[in-house]
């Protein structure tokens, strides 16, 4: 690493992560301790802000100069990190003359899925400043069907996915699902749920799981192929109908919600968790036993598996069970539809933990 002096360091802070503390924290608790003199402050004031910052200022200065990135975010932070560096010509390569930045992130957002999974604290970030070890942040890619459209504005307006090689595509580091997990995301998304912190999501869940007008839970209808490790076939899950299907890179998706017990911090594995359509009890019986240290995947009704690759065919005509959640982004797919994920490209990012 070259001479300090010759560094770039930035201060991103989140201001519409979580409960909104970020700003605070900073004032209050990184800010008197900040070890570096020269550093840029920057304070989101949109939802495109940190894509921006990195089309504009970060991504550029990849090609000659090191930096560190403090971010105070939570996942969304990171994915936007992720897929603005992906975005600039040379990123991808990740070869020769590409200085991957550091990032220090401090979780300040509502799952806080990636630095749960690292072991990373708001108070283990700053001690990691001076003496964490970079690793790369595992990268996977979701594709989607051709008129997929990623909803923003608590799913008021719709925009266009980013293409590659002609595809719409987004780039995740947590997880990609489809059915209660996608929903209750989707669902609590708003300016008051968003109030409650980690609250928002099992509030949601019991709405979806438990509907006011006194119908079952919903029944989301596709196809659902896996690509196991080492073959070139896809395999059929043997049911049309489903509950949960989630493909992630992390142990965690919130404090104590252990999803994926077989994963290991940045070990870069993809694992599936996924189940059939069952009553609201049945599933909320299988996801308390998440918070049990992952006994969940004991459960004869789970399937979990490391794979390859995900592909889910949709079979919805309402709108409202074909989203998609990316890393808490949410994409909606047209009717008859399709996403694919696996992992890669190269990490662009490398995260101190």
């Amino acid at each position: 690493m070259s001479d300090e002096q010759d560094m770039l360091v930035h201060v991103i802070i989140s201001t519409g992560s979580g409960t909104g503390e970020a700003k605070a924290y900073w004032e209050t608790t990184l800010r008197p301790v900040m070890r570096f003199q020269n550093y840029s402050l920057h304070t989101t004031d949109s939802d495109t802000a940190i894509l921006k910052l990195v089309e504009s200022t970060i991504g550029p200065a990849t090609l000659d100069t090191p930096q560190y990135v403090f971010l105070l975010s939570g996942d969304g932070g990171v994915v936007d990190l992720v897929n603005g560096l992906l975005a600039q010509p040379r990123s991808s390569q990740n070869g020769e003359g590409y200085y991957k930045p550091k990032l220090i992130l401090f979780p300040l957002g509502t799952g806080n899925a990636l630095a749960q999974s690292a072991g990373i604290t708001r108070e283990k970030a700053l001690d990691r400043s001076t003496h964490g070890v970079p690793d790369p942040i595992p990268i996977f890619q979701a594709t989607f069907s051709h008129k997929a459209k990623l909803l923003v504005d608590e799913g008021r307006e719709e925009r266009e996915l980013a293409l590659v090689n002609g595809t719409p595509t987004v780039y995740g580091v947590v997880v990609c699902s489809w059915g209660l997990h996608a929903g209750l995301v989707a669902d609590s998304d708003t300016a008051e749920y968003r109030k409650l912190g980690a609250e928002r999501f099992k509030l949601a869940a019991k709405e979806n799981l438990f509907p006011n007008d006194g119908s079952e839970a919903h029944h989301y209808k596709g196809t659902v192929k896996i690509l196991r490790a080492g073959r070139t076939d896809w395999e059929e899950v043997h049911r049309t109908e489903h509950a949960y299907v989630l493909a992630t890179t992390c142990s965690h998706l919130e404090q104590g919600f252990n999803i994926s017990p077989a994963s290991k911090p940045l070990d870069g594995k993809l694992r599936l968790v996924h189940f059939g359509a069952l009553g609201g009890k049945d599933v909320m019986e299988i996801m308390g036993a998440a918070y049990q240290g992952g006994k969940h995947i004991d459960d004869a009704r789970v399937g979990y598996e490391e794979i390859d690759a995900l592909r889910i065919e949709f079979a919805e005509e309402d709108a409202r069970w074909r989203r998609v959640c990316v890393d808490g982004k949410i994409i909606r797919v047209e009717r008859g539809g399709w996403v694919e994920v696996k992992m890669g490209p190269k990490a662009v990012l490398d995260l101190a933990h």
